[in-house]
C-alpha cells in the first residue's frame, strides 16, 4: 500500500478506486476537508484527509510515497503555459521545497504548467538539499500520450485501449513530439495526415481553452492521465513488470537536460529510460526545431529556483 498526495477533487476521485492506495492525503489553500469528507464515503479502502494552508502542509506530506503536484492557475484563452510561470512556477516551488524535506524518498510527480520548466525548478531545490534522485522526479505528459492515441485511433480506426503511441520532448506547443513513426498496431499516415495530426496533438490544450471560453482548461481529461501515470508508477512500485510510461524527466537522451521520452518504471522509479528509437525525417526536424524552446523553458526554471 503506498500514501499518495494530491490536489484536485477529480484526480483522487480517481485514485481512491485504487487498491494500491492505502491512504489519500489532500492539500490545499481551501477547500480540502470538504472534499476529503465528499470522497471518503466512496466504498474503497484508501483513507482520506483534508489539510488546508502551509501550517498543515508539512503533516499532510508525512509518510508519503507519491506526491503528486498538479496545484496552480489554469489558462485561460490566449493564454500559453507559460504565461503561468510567474503563479505556478512559486507553487511548485515551495511545494517541492516541502516535499524534499518530509518526504525525500517520495516519488514526486509535477502536473503543473509550464511542466518544462517546474520539473527543473523541483530539481534544483532537491539538489540544494542533497536529496536529488532522478529515478524519482517525473513531469507527467501523460495527457499527451493520450491524447495522441485517441486522436490516432479516430483516424485510422484502430482500436483506441489498444493504440500506444509515444510521445517525445517536453509538454508545452511544439516541444510535444507524438512519434507517429512508431505507432503500435503500426500505420500509415500521409505526410498531409502526420502534419495535421502532429499539430492537433500539439495544440490540443489550446483546444479545451477555447472551446470552454474562458471556464478553464482541460481537467477531466487531465484528471485520467494524472491517474494512469500514477496507477503505473503504482504497479511498478508493487514489482509489476514491464511497466512503460512516457515522462518529462533528467535525461541525457540528447543535449537537453530533460526530455520525455517512453521510460521502464520499477520499484525505485525510473528503471531504465528507453529512449526514442529510430525517427523518420519528419519526427528528427520536428526536433531540432524545438531544442531551442525547450532549453529556454529548463533554463527558465533553473534561474528562477536559484535566484
Amino acid at each position: 500500500s503506498s500514501g499518495i498526495n494530491a490536489e484536485w477533487p477529480l484526480r483522487p476521485g480517481l485514485l481512491k478506486q485504487s487498491t494500491l492506495i492505502s491512504e489519500l492525503a489532500l492539500y490545499d489553500v481551501a477547500n480540502t476537508v470538504g472534499v476529503a469528507a465528499d470522497l471518503s464515503h466512496i466504498e474503497s479502502a484508501a483513507q482520506v484527509k483534508g489539510y488546508v494552508g502551509d501550517s498543515q502542509l508539512e503533516e499532510c506530506l508525512q509518510g508519503s510515497k507519491i506526491v503528486i503536484i498538479p496545484a496552480g492557475v489554469p489558462r485561460k484563452p490566449g493564454m500559453t503555459r507559460d504565461d503561468l510561470f510567474n503563479i505556478n512556477a512559486g507553487i511548485a516551488m515551495s511545494l517541492s521545497e516541502a516535499a524534499s524535506k518530509v518526504c525525500p524518498d517520495a516519488m514526486l510527480c509535477i502536473i503543473s504548467n509550464p511542466v518544462n520548466s517546474t520539473v527543473p525548478i523541483a530539481s534544483e531545490v532537491y539538489k540544494k538539499n542533497g536529496v536529488f534522485d532522478p529515478r524519482k522526479l517525473f513531469g507527467v505528459t501523460t495527457l499527451d500520450v493520450v491524447r495522441a492515441n485517441t486522436f490516432i485511433s479516430e483516424l485510422k480506426g484502430t482500436p483506441v485501449t489498444q493504440t500506444q503511441c509515444p510521445v517525445i520532448g517536453g509538454h508545452a506547443g511544439v516541444t510535444i513530439l507524438p512519434l507517429l513513426s512508431q505507432v503500435e498496431p503500426s500505420c500509415d499516415f500521409t505526410d498531409q495526415e502526420r502534419e495535421s495530426l502532429t499539430v492537433r496533438i500539439q495544440n490540443a490544450g489550446t483546444e479545451v481553452v477555447e472551446a470552454k471560453a474562458g471556464g478553464g482548461s482541460a481537467t477531466l481529461s487531465m484528471a485520467y492521465a494524472g491517474a494512469r501515470f500514477a496507477f503505473a508508477l503504482l504497479q511498478a512500485m508493487n514489482g509489476a513488470k514491464n511497466v512503460v510510461e512516457c515522462s518529462f524527466v533528467e535525461s541525457d537522451v540528447t543535449e537537453l537536460q530533460f526530455f520525455s521520452t517512453p521510460l521502464l518504471l520499477g520499484p525505485n522509479g525510473i528503471e531504465a529510460n528507453l529512449g526514442m528509437g529510430t525517427l523518420i525525417d519528419f519526427e528528427q526536424e520536428a526536433l531540432e526545431k524545438m531544442k531551442p524552446e525547450l532549453s529556454g523553458s529548463i533554463a527558465k526554471g533553473i534561474k528562477f529556483a536559484n535566484q
